[in-house]
């Protein structure tokens, strides 16, 4: 049966699992407050622009995310609150609290163009790519040990 996935039981220390298949970071009991409410995030490239995909459910876009661009630095920040409905269960795995992201992009950011919609627990940022400033070719002549300019060189 080739190509059939093996299925995965649930242990009873399923995050210490989680670190020995991870390739042994930082063990979940070290890891800090930021590690463990990281907003994960997808990148690519599309039609000249970069899109940046951020997974964020639950949250109201207007009140509870903030984007802000400086440079070539992204900032995705988002506080979720847990409402007295979610305090009467007696379990929950939903995450709540603030939560941040911090990208360093491959060029500057334009303060002008950059797109943000949110659907369905979705942050999707477009943002257009700067024009790669075009580099000038030029020639360096290389010279011999008896030319006159090594000689400047060294001594």
């Amino acid at each position: 049966m080739a190509g059939s996935l093996i299925p995965r039981h649930r242990t009873l220390l399923p995050d210490l699992f989680d670190w020995l298949d991870g390739g042994f970071g930082l063990p979940p009991m070290f890891r800090n407050g930021a590690d463990l409410h990281s907003i994960p995030i997808e990148f690519t490239e599309q039609d000249g622009a970069l899109l940046v995909r951020a997974e964020l459910p639950g949250m109201d876009p207007e009140r509870d995310i903030e984007v802000t661009v400086s440079d070539d630095v992204l900032a995705i920040r988002a506080h979720h609150v847990e409402t007295k409905q979610d305090k009467e269960r007696h379990s929950s795995e939903f995450r709540y609290g603030s939560f941040q992201r911090v990208l360093r992009l491959p060029g500057p950011i334009p303060q002008e163009g950059v797109e943000a919609t949110y659907d369905q627990g979705i942050l999707t940022l477009r943002i257009p790519k700067p024009p790669t400033a075009k580099q000038a070719v030029h020639t360096v002549k290389v010279a011999t040990a008896a030319t006159p300019a090594a000689k400047a060189v060294k001594g």
